[in-house]
């Protein structure tokens, strides 16, 4: 590889992070056993899924590939208006707007809702989007403890102007739920506007995967709630859930939903399809759960060494610490047919770095039970 003048800052940067083990790089799908994806109910690898979602885009006799513009111009559709209403139902919000993805859901809400003198406060642990989304906001903003309610509520009472308060229902780098009941009785003792985000709740928490907001009957407490399509859901993008205003505010000021091409009908499709699977899915959940709690079980009765985080979600982090070290415990379990990766430093803080195991519907209790067997703690 050629480093020109032009490139040599990025070259070093690259170098440094080299140095530090920490190199990232992409790798195709390999085949293994999958305790990797986000794939929870295997609606991403559903023939069903796949079959229902052709013959609902034939039927619409659709002709455009693309769909030729933002929804403000050429890209919205009565298929599109209807699927959001379609989906604020199913969560019983009074109305959503679908994004193109979940990163531009949170950068299109977080950028836009508050203004200066505001104060945006988030869970340290919140997604990288929502981080994102908040530096482009013009309000104050700081983190506070994660799950730690009494430091919520210290920096509540410190905090100036419209107060926002961004938490995740089931943490994605931890698995871990954040306590949203007790969350939801601060924010309406000091009048907080509650954003949940439920990337990892959908089709995993509540009656028909309807996520956690729901099942804690939260709806009415919460100023928006962001639902993804890229876990559970098997397909893409992700819609935010709220008031008829809230979806006006956005369809106005939100620059991601505003300045991008809408999502084509075949992608609405896929979605609007994905949802009738998951109201039929009732025994995948029930079997997703089961799965959980095996792991859980298996786990803690043959590794009493090894850190595992506490976690009632799909997703089971067990502490590695040192980017090299659980690499070599990653490299191992591949070579035995597991398809499990390494979260590094720095996506999560030194001495924190994890092998982050998900468990789906289709994991078979044999599969979990070897998985289990086979950790070892780098020598």
């Amino acid at each position: 590889m050629i480093v020109t003048n032009k490139e040599q800052f990025l070259q070093e940067a690259l170098n440094k992070r080299g140095a530090e083990n920490a190199l990232r790089k992409l790798t195709a799908t390999n085949g293994l056993i999958d305790f990797c994806s986000n794939d929870y109910l295997g609606f991403a690898r559903s023939t069903e899924l796949a079959k229902n979602i052709e013959n609902e885009f034939h039927s619409t006799k659709n002709i455009r590939n693309g769909s030729s513009g933002s929804r403000l111009l050429a890209g919205n559709t009565k298929y599109a208006e209807t699927l959001e209403k379609k989906i604020a139902k199913y969560h019983n919000f009074e109305a959503s707007l679908l994004y193109n993805s979940g990163y531009d859901a949170n950068i299109g809400l977080f950028s836009c809702v508050a203004k200066r003198g505001d104060t945006i406060i988030y869970d340290e642990l919140i997604h990288a989007s929502v981080r994102d989304g908040v530096r482009l906001s013009f309000a104050t903003n700081y983190s506070f403890k994660h799950n730690d309610l009494l430091d919520l509520e210290q920096k509540i009472k410190s905090a100036n102007g419209k107060i926002f308060l961004a938490v995740e229902s089931v943490y994605s780098m931890d698995g871990d739920c954040a306590p949203l009941k007790e969350i939801a009785t601060i924010c309406n003792k000091y009048g907080v506007l509650l954003i949940v985000d439920e990337a990892h709740a959908i089709g995993v928490f509540g009656e028909n995967g309807k996520g956690i907001v729901f099942e804690l009957q939260l709806v009415k407490d919460v100023f928006a709630t962001l639902f993804t399509f890229g876990k559970a859901m098997g397909c893409d993008g992700a819609v935010i859930c709220g008031s008829e205003i809230l979806r006006n505010y956005l369809i106005n000021f939100s620059r991601s939903f505003i300045y991008t091409t809408a999502k084509p009908l075949h992608g609405l499709i896929s979605i609007n399809c994905a949802y009738e699977l998951l109201k039929q899915s009732e025994q995948a959940i029930i079997m997703l759960k089961n799965r959980i709690q095996y792991f859980k079980s298996k786990f803690d009765k043959l590794h009493h060494s090894l850190t595992k985080i506490e976690s009632e979600s799909t997703i089971q982090c067990i502490i590695i610490p040192g980017n090299e070290s659980v690499k070599k415990v990653v490299a191992n379990l591949q070579k035995l047919n597991f398809d499990v990766r390494a979260i590094l430093y720095p996506t999560v803080p030194k001495g924190l770095e994890r092998i982050r195991i998900c468990l789906h519907a289709y994991n078979t209790e044999t599969e979990i039970e070897i998985l289990a067997k086979q950790f070892q703690a780098p020598v």
